[in-house]
């Protein structure tokens, strides 16, 4: 059990959570299953970079850190995430590009 990696100067959990529910995130990195995650291999990938999902459960892991649940749309899958692995999608700049309805 080595391979857990504790942040020991880190204490997430002395401020409010960074994500809420509902809100819309993006992996910053691939993740692979470590085991966790029951009918995939050690190995598999579950999520890709770059991949949004929404918060759908706030937990802790090890008195230390916030775990949120994200639901993956594209590849179905929901996944505990470190706040490290996840970033905030601006919904605000998505709306920007939405095309105009041209003016008759």
């Amino acid at each position: 059990m080595n391979s857990i990696v504790r942040d020991s100067d880190v204490v997430e959990l002395t401020e409010p959570p960074a994500f809420s529910f509902g809100e819309k995130v993006r992996t910053n990195r691939t993740i692979r299953n470590d085991g966790t995650y029951r009918g995939k291999e050690i190995g598999d990938v579950l999520v890709k970079k770059g991949e949004v999902g929404y918060v759908v459960s706030i937990g802790t892991f090890l008195q230390q850190f916030y775990i949120y649940g994200v639901e993956y749309l594209e590849s179905g899958y929901r996944v505990g995430m470190k706040r490290r692995e996840l970033e905030p999608v601006d919904t605000c700049a998505e709306v920007d590009d939405l095309p105009l309805p041209e003016e008759s």
